[in-house]
């Protein structure tokens, strides 16, 4: 990645990771209500109110409709896409039981068990798709 002296075309390189969503500023600013949400869920009142009734809980957030839709399909790279941080979304997949890397494997194109051996293994090799732009 070269090293613009342009702040907007540096964060733009960010996007052409595949695989990957850096969590910016920018980002930060899309996902804040969706964040504090998923936050919320650290307190077992509101994981209860949450568990019992999820629309009607995300309906009490200022969270977009299409971050309501993700939150409530578990789609995390939607919901990462939408500004959603992992370490925060943790508390979702938490509230409903799931480990984490368990809950990281459906963000890929692998199953649970798949994901686990592969990262047994070593982790994802660094060969294949680098860049999205130039698709090498």
């Amino acid at each position: 990645m070269s090293h613009p002296t342009d702040i907007h075309a540096y964060l733009a390189e960010l996007e052409d990771i595949p695989g990957t969503r850096v969590f910016t500023a920018a980002r930060a600013r899309q996902g804040y209500h969706l964040n504090q949400f998923a936050m919320s869920l650290m307190d077992a009142d509101s994981r209860a109110r949450f568990k019992a009734d999820e629309r009607g809980y995300l309906d009490e957030w200022a969270i977009p409709e299409e971050a309501k839709l993700a939150v409530m399909a578990r789609d995390y790279n939607a919901m990462i896409d939408l500004g959603g941080n992992i370490y925060f979304l943790s508390k979702l997949f938490s509230t409903d039981g799931i480990a984490f890397a368990e809950a990281v494997s459906t963000m890929t194109d692998m199953s649970w068990p798949e994901y686990r051996q592969m990262m047994i293994d070593g982790g994802r090799s660094p060969e294949g798709l680098r860049s999205i732009r130039e698709k090498r």
